[in-house]
């Protein structure tokens, strides 16, 4: 009996507490790590930014901005003392410290971005998970991308004179595409610093892609950061060893229409990636950017010269968009010439390939909308960089997409009524303006096209000017009518 009533005791007090949980349940405190801090004061706020790396560099903003955000601590010298030499020694460059190079050389701080390049999220270890190198490095693969993209545009517009975007899309996808990343990693004997304690040749696509990917996508934004696209160039093609002919890379075989029109004579060979990256335009050419525009508008444009489009909207289009811009040249005949090819390649800009593509392949805006696609992408990239130091990549590749959504391109085209300008074939005419699915992306084309051009024509600034002074790309939300 007495052990019954003592079994019974046991038991009262065990549905006691159990009653005491659920009634009166215990409070979970967050862990320290969690709890938020006091906000900083103005002042204590201003001198953390003003001491931060990314502020240090007023004549080189874009690669001030792709500093860490904080000074190297221990753990990342460990690192740079073991592996950083071996990664340069692999990309062909001098052992030395980069810090002893000018303080307005942007080699000088290559070795802190190419350390920040190989420490990719996917890695074990808690020094990547340091805030200061995470966003570094997110934001470094952010940029990096982009660059590929431009680097393999202009290079293969330029050795494929003839081709349309289809067969060079292939082209690139094949050549840096996330299944090929692998082999062109260890093709730089860079396998070891990606997977240190691993054995690349067996892991599996999906545990070795994403970090190859990363990677390899930081290191070229670092390289361009530090050197500019020439450099790019070599170390995709020396370094890594890309072969554009080989045989995987080739695009698919398609149905090709007859080019009646010549192509200029320097591309009357393929151009090799050395003559691409070492071209320096002559001090007298009329663009920045000569063969790209070349490639892109076609020598038979000039027999639309005095067409009535020619005479009727050109002069329109060209104060809308603020051209021709003051140029300094010394011979008239420069200017005039200049502003001559400038109209032609904005009558191409507004030439639907309805109207004359299929008797004259090289007549519409295909080639000018490839490279204004890409040239947009990575000053939108340079631009959310610079304005946005604090963000990682992984937001700002979310804020650059909702940015440059293909119907908001059309969009800004049409708030600036230039959709009216476009040319098209007299058996589509009716459907073009008057179907929206078949309006959007027509003026979504021609918007990059006039990209491509400005690119071709005055360079870089003027992208940044037509995209954020004159169509006001920043904007998301549709404004109020």
């Amino acid at each position: 009996m007495a052990t019954n009533s003592a079994n019974g005791q046991l038991r009262l007090l065990k549905e006691l507490v159990e009653h005491k949980k659920v009634a009166f349940p215990e409070k979970q405190f967050p862990p320290r790590s969690l709890i938020l801090t006091p906000h900083l004061d103005d002042a204590k706020l201003i001198q953390k930014f003003l001491n931060s790396p990314q502020l240090s560099l007023k004549a080189l903003p874009l690669l001030s901005s792709c500093l860490p955000a904080s000074r190297l601590n221990n753990a990342d010298q460990i690192w740079i003392e073991e592996y950083l030499l071996e990664a340069k020694q692999a990309l062909g460059y001098p052992l030395e410290p980069s810090d002893n190079l000018g303080v307005d050389n942007p080699g000088k701080y290559f070795d802190k971005l190419l350390y920040l390049a190989f420490q990719h999220p996917f890695d074990k270890g808690e020094r990547t998970k340091a805030r200061h190198v995470s966003n570094g490095h997110s934001r470094l693969w952010f940029l990096g991308q982009y660059v590929l993209e431009l680097a393999f545009a202009e290079y293969f517009l330029q050795r494929y004179p003839r081709e349309s975007p289809g067969p060079l899309r292939e082209r690139v996808n094949a050549l840096i595409g996330k299944r090929n990343l692998p082999k062109w990693i260890k093709a730089a004997s860079l396998q070891n610093l990606v997977f240190p304690y691993d054995d690349i040749d067996k892991l599996k696509r999906h545990d070795k892609e994403p970090p190859v990917r990363s990677v390899f996508w930081a290191l070229f934004g670092t390289i361009y950061l530090c050197f500019g696209m020439p450099e790019v160039y070599r170390v995709l093609f020396e370094v890594i060893g890309m072969d554009p002919e080989d045989d995987y890379c080739q695009p698919k075989l398609r149905r090709h229409l007859d080019d009646v029109d010549v192509v200029s004579v320097e591309f009357e060979e393929q151009l090799s990636w050395l003559e691409v990256a070492a071209y320096k335009p002559p001090h007298d050419a009329l663009f920045v950017h000569p063969r790209l525009f070349r490639t892109c508008v076609p020598p038979g444009m000039h027999r639309f010269r005095g067409n009535i489009w020619d005479f009727d909207c050109r002069p329109q289009l060209m104060e809308i968009l603020g051209y021709p811009l003051q140029m300094i040249d010394n011979i008239p005949e420069i200017t005039e010439a200049r502003n001559i090819e400038l109209g032609l390649g904005l009558q191409l800009c507004f030439l639907h390939p309805s109207k004359y593509k299929s008797e004259h392949p090289r007549f519409c805006f295909d080639r000018l909308e490839y490279l204004g696609q890409k040239i947009q992408d990575l000053v939108m990239a340079e631009r959310l960089l610079i304005k946005y130091i604090g963000a990682p990549g992984k937001w700002l590749q979310e804020k650059h997409g909702r940015l440059l959504l293909n119907k908001l391109c059309g969009r800004y085209l049409r708030e600036k009524h230039l959709q009216r300008f476009i040319i098209y074939g007299e058996n589509v005419e009716n459907k073009y303006e008057h179907n929206r699915r078949l309006k959007n992306p027509s003026t979504t084309s021609v918007q990059q096209a006039i990209h491509g051009l400005s690119y071709c024509v005055y360079g870089k600034p003027d992208v940044r000017r037509l995209m954020f002074e004159v169509f006001d790309f920043e904007q998301v939300m549709p404004k109020p009518v």
